[in-house]
């Protein structure tokens, strides 16, 4: 089948390319004439693990392309997907400008029947609004679809090629048919295709990311209380998770969440709720307390300096939200740098993948290292930001002697609590006892 991607961002990126690897020719559209051109040559725009073997694979099979046009693409497909952003407005809506402009223009430059699917994370109703916007510029069939995405960064090519589930909202059978046969790949090896009505579907998105938001939040909870009465996290969230209407995932304990997708849609429904008169109270709180739980080691470091950190060095070990992607939006790290620097404290930072990134918002505010180990030099503290696996099992000798002091403030529990006591190291983490060195 032939499909366009419109947007060429992180989820429409990796929704083209596994249409395409499912052998469909897939049409990826962007404004962006640079990107599109590194695109066509090969350059894969976001950082991923394992998407840019699958990437080069379909260019060179012929079955992934990449334009400006809009019409082009248009005319050789029947089904277009809208992967465009929906960033959060000053007062938590989705904004849905780029949706609705794009939908405007498949109206004016549609010539027969297509399929739209919603794959942008939307509000519910807003596979409505784009029906509305398309009908009153064309008289030609079309039906509207939401398809809402499920993918974890860091793990989006294993999700994207073995999801849970489809999710499918519309309520036209030609649409569902057409559906259908563009999962059926996933169907043919048992993935459930769950049908459902637009709104609902719309819904699912946003109901699923906000309980695991919930979740996340309800585990810190826990880990500050730990240290509250002397408990430890880990037994507790062992032992939590071994019942399986509860399950293991999402108990880690650590400095919030962040990314670009738990923030932005807690928000995002806490809003829709509002403009409903109804009140998501569980979800305001989560929202309160991650901000919190994210900067909740700098008092720790402050206590540990005796109230005054001015003028000292700490190196911060990862800047992206989580390990295995790039991405720095609403990222812990970037809530304690800011502190931090407040605090006349000098970082710096190792985080090759991220790093970029980083230095297009803070640029020379702080400084960055080539190794985690260069990071460390006359360092008076290590802040641990992310999981990366390359700080699991470090050189605490090397370590040792690099710092000036023997400090450690975890914000992800790297460490079981033995390793840097047997190291005579001082050790703060989230929900467990102080190591004291």
């Amino acid at each position: 089948m032939n499909i366009t991607i419109v947007g060429t961002g992180y989820v429409g990126l990796v929704t083209g390319t596994t249409l395409a690897e499912l052998g469909n020719s897939v049409y990826c559209v962007d404004i962006d004439e640079k990107k599109v051109t590194d695109m066509k040559n090969g350059i894969v725009p976001i950082y991923e693990p394992n998407l840019e073997e699958m990437f080069l694979r379909n260019i060179q099979a012929e079955r992934l392309f990449f334009t400006t046009n809009l019409k082009e693409a248009l005319d050789k497909s029947e089904v277009i997907y809208l992967a465009l952003p929906t960033p959060p407005g000053e007062d938590g809506s989705a904004d849905l400008s780029y949706v609705l402009k794009v939908a405007n223009d498949i109206g004016e430059m549609m010539t027969e029947y297509k399929v739209i699917v919603n794959k942008s994370t939307v509000p519910v109703g807003t596979a409505d609004r784009v029906s509305e916007v398309i009908a009153s510029k064309t008289q030609i069939e079309f039906d509207v679809v939401s398809n809402p995405e499920f993918l974890r960064e860091g793990f989006a090519v294993e999700d994207s090629m073995n999801p849970a589930r489809v999710v499918v909202g519309s309520s036209s059978d030609k649409a569902k048919d057409i559906m259908a046969k563009i999962y059926q790949p996933f169907t043919n090896t048992g993935i459930p295709i769950i049908f459902m009505d637009e709104k609902s579907s719309e819904l699912t998105k946003y109901a699923s990311n906000s309980f695991l938001a919930v979740k996340i939040t309800f585990m810190n909870e826990i880990a500050n209380y730990c240290e509250k009465v002397g408990a430890d996290v880990d037994k507790v969230r062992l032992g939590m998770g071994s019942d399986d209407r509860i399950g293991h995932r999402f108990l880690f304990p650590g400095i919030g969440y962040g990314g670009s997708c738990f923030p932005k849609d807690v928000k995002a429904l806490i809003k829709s709720g509002k403009e409903e008169n109804f009140n998501f109270q569980i979800l305001e709180a989560t929202e309160s307390v991650n901000i919190s739980q994210k900067v909740i080691l700098v008092s720790e470091i402050e206590k540990y300096f005796g109230g005054n950190i001015e003028g000292k060095t700490i190196a911060l070990w990862g800047l992206a939200f989580k390990a295995n992607t790039d991405d720095i939006r609403e990222a812990s790290s970037l809530d304690n740098v800011e502190l931090l620097l407040e605090k006349g404290v000098k970082i710096v930072a190792y985080d090759t993948v991220a790093e970029k990134n980083v230095q297009k918002i803070l640029g020379d505010k702080i400084q960055y290292a080539k190794t985690m180990y260069e990071a460390l030099e006359n360092a008076d503290a290590l802040f641990i930001a992310t999981e990366w696996p390359e700080f699991k099992n470090p050189n605490f000798k090397l370590m040792a002697e690099k710092m000036n002091s023997k400090v450690i403030f975890d914000g992800r529990n790297m460490y079981p609590l033995e390793i840097p006591e047997q190291n005579g190291f001082y050790y703060k983490s989230i929900g467990r006892k102080t190591i004291l060195n």
